[in-house]
């Protein structure tokens, strides 16, 4: 873990190859897994989740109970409202048709990405994989199924 700021709460779980740039604050609860970027001045909630290689751009604010599941890539200054979703997998399942548990080698992680000054409202559901355009706006609770253009405004569910 790179680490040059004690902004990081005690009971916040960091991974110890997870990369956190300077002035960067982690609260209570929030989890940064193995091999994420958080980018320098940004901001994790209580109970925030940053899956494994997220990459979070500079100034950042991810806040509480958002999760941000691989292999996420959020430009500089997004802001992902209260428990905001991200999913990675297109095809969800807990088992094979054969009945026997998925495990990693049964599905490919898809992402969401999103542009420079991007802003995801609460309980907003980004449906991987989908690209959501530079300093647009997700409203709070639409579930997004598309790719949201640079600048655009978007509501609902499905997101229009």
């Amino acid at each position: 873990m790179t680490q040059e700021t004690d902004q990081i709460a005690p009971t916040a779980d960091v991974g110890p190859r997870a990369v956190v740039g300077t002035d960067v604050t982690v609260w209570h609860l929030a989890q940064v897994r193995e091999d994420a970027r958080v980018g320098s001045g940004s901001s994790l909630g209580r109970g925030a989740y940053v899956g494994p290689g997220v990459i979070l751009g500079a100034n950042c604010k991810v806040q509480n109970y958002a999760l941000i599941y691989e292999p996420a890539v959020l430009g500089d200054g997004v802001f992902v409202g209260p428990a905001a979703v991200f999913t990675n997998d297109a095809f969800p399942r807990a088992i094979n048709v054969d009945g026997s548990r998925k495990s990693a080698d049964d599905w490919d992680a898809v992402g969401v990405v999103v542009g420079t000054g991007a802003s995801i409202g609460a309980r907003a559901v980004c449906i991987a994989p989908v690209r959501i355009g530079r300093w647009a706006l997700v409203a709070a609770g639409a579930v997004v199924t598309r790719d949201v253009l640079d600048f655009a405004i978007v509501v609902g569910v499905p997101a229009r």
